[in-house]
């Protein structure tokens, strides 16, 4: 074979190995011979298939032969997209690791697997030199506040909510409100977001056009509607949906806050600010907080979990919503 002709063949064999899925049922030679065509390679159906049996011999590659056409994907925590990483990258990667491992699903972090395996390996080769050695006991995630586990998501709800999104196809999904029987909804997906441990899908429900969110771990059987495409509402983003304070379970009504804060406080959010606008001015006991924020579940949770380091000045309703439950939760307590 000629220079040339090697070399095509390495381009063909390269970019027929990043189209193969990473997981059943895969993709079929048929398949794989069209989209190399379209990408401008002189081949056909017999040599993918050739291709496909000797890269087979050197990668870890799945013939999915349950049903016909036969369709090829990667093994499970296998992938060919992996540059090669510094000792630095491969800490940094581990490190965010453990930071993520409590807060998203297992079936989220399984996609980026083989990227993961590929730090911890780095590291453990890199162990062989004495600067290494015990590079496990350098690393760790501390929350700031009580880690809870995150929910379970079934594996499958994940990957066809995926692909519905990416393809902006519907879903059929048997979803389980708080409180109220399962029931069957048709789904026009709009968002995928991460809100702590918890992943919710941005979607509207026929015949309905307004966004609503669905916990990923209360859906139950959920199928592609493949022949039914996502009607997106007149003007929606899902960034302005998230702006507006959608995930802070809120009406998006903002208002700025007084209050007076202990000197512990005041220095550890004067570091992590409220707003972009907030001020802080010490007294002589104390200092007075002022921030415009919305008004949230988020914000009374957070003011309520600082008890007394911080007494709510403004506004008279906020003020009043918090003596009250944290007059409830005293009598609590007598």
């Amino acid at each position: 074979m000629s220079t040339t002709g090697a070399r095509q063949t390495l381009a063909r064999q390269w970019e027929l190995l990043k189209l193969l899925p990473t997981r059943a049922p895969g993709m079929t030679a048929r398949a794989i011979c069209q989209v190399l065509n379209e990408q401008g390679f002189d081949v056909s159906k017999r040599q993918v298939e050739r291709d496909l049996d000797q890269l087979s011999q050197s990668f870890a590659l799945v013939c999915n032969d349950k049903g016909k056409p036969y369709g090829w994907h990667w093994m499970t925590g296998a992938s060919i997209d992996l540059p090669a990483i510094s000792a630095a990258e491969a800490l940094s990667i581990t490190m965010v690791e453990k930071i993520l491992k409590p807060l998203v699903p297992g079936t989220i972090l399984q996609s980026i697997a083989p990227r993961l395996n590929q730090a911890k390996e780095k590291l453990n080769k890199l162990q062989q030199h004495q600067t290494f050695i015990g590079w496990q006991n350098k690393v760790a995630y501390v929350p700031a506040t009580l880690q809870q586990r995150a929910p379970t998501v079934d594996d499958e709800v994940l990957y066809n909510t995926q692909l519905a999104l990416l393809h902006n196809h519907c879903l059929k999904a048997n979803y389980q409100p708080v409180g109220q029987p399962a029931k069957d909804y048709i789904l026009h997906p709009l968002g995928l977001v991460q809100r702590g441990i918890c992943t919710y899908l941005v979607a509207t429900v026929e015949p309905y056009n307004d966004p609503r969110l669905f916990a990923l771990h209360r859906m139950h059987a959920v199928t592609r509607c493949n022949d039914k495409p996502v009607v997106v509402p007149r003007g929606f983003t899902l960034k302005r949906y998230l702006d507006d304070g959608a995930l802070q379970f809120t009406d998006g009504v903002t208002f700025v806050v007084k209050a007076r804060v202990t000197n512990e406080l005041a220095m550890h959010i004067s570091e992590t600010p409220l707003s972009e606008d907030q001020r802080i001015n010490a007294e002589e006991h104390g200092s007075i907080l002022t921030a415009t924020v919305a008004d949230s579940w988020q914000l009374r949770w957070w003011i309520k979990s600082m008890g007394a380091q911080i007494e709510i000045l403004e506004p008279a309703t906020l003020r009043s919503d918090i003596a009250t439950e944290l007059a409830k939760a005293l009598s609590a307590y007598q």
